[in-house]
């Protein structure tokens, strides 16, 4: 019996140590993280501005909705405009949350939140831009920022979320330049397939 008991207090030592490893992490990293990426797209900024303004248009670019063929999706309020919600709920892989414009200065950029519900709960805000490159081309900036709080942001310092975020934004810029090139230019085609 002795030996059981210090084989339950060296497993019990050990796992004091790594609670307090990853507590005494959490002030090591960083809370906030934030990401970025651009492209340039050969279309005018009004063509270009008018089809990322609605926020069903992501499913056609966006990486995330391709993660999962049979992801839910929900949508509330005028698409276009600051009270929309583009709401999903996926496989493991792609979670569940909903994304709302909480901003659009014309032309120029457009303000979301996003609220992640699993595979954990978080809040981020994110922000789509165009700046005029010249008459037949436009500057796309997508962009992403949040924070975790400690000790979950422990996790900053295992994961470069930095690359993951922006690599995935990269992918989707990609397919947006192809998507808008690609097309004809015409009306408003919100939500084309």
């Amino acid at each position: 019996m002795p030996f059981a008991i210090r084989i339950l207090k060296i497993i019990g030592s050990i796992f004091l140590l790594l609670v307090a490893a990853l507590f005494g992490a959490s002030f090591i990293a960083d809370t906030e993280f934030e990401t970025e990426r651009s492209i340039v797209i050969d279309k005018p900024i009004a063509e270009v501005f008018e089809y990322v303004r609605y926020l069903e248009n992501q499913y056609e670019y966006s990486v995330w909705g391709s993660i999962d063929p049979d992801l839910k999706k929900e949508f509330r309020g005028t698409d276009g405009t600051v009270g929309f919600l583009s709401a999903w709920e996926g496989n493991e892989e792609a979670g569940s949350g909903e994304q709302e414009i909480i901003a659009i200065s014309e032309g120029e950029r457009i303000d979301y939140e996003l609220r992640f519900f699993e595979p954990f709960e978080s809040t981020a805000l994110s922000f789509m831009e165009t700046e005029e490159v010249d008459e037949n081309s436009t500057r796309v900036t997508w962009g992403m920022s949040g924070s975790f709080s400690r000790p979950m942001n422990a996790i900053l310092l295992f994961m470069d979320l930095e690359s993951a975020i922006g690599d995935d934004y990269e992918r989707g810029l990609n397919n947006l330049k192809e998507l808008l090139e690609n097309r004809e230019t015409s009306n408003h085609e919100q939500g084309s397939d």
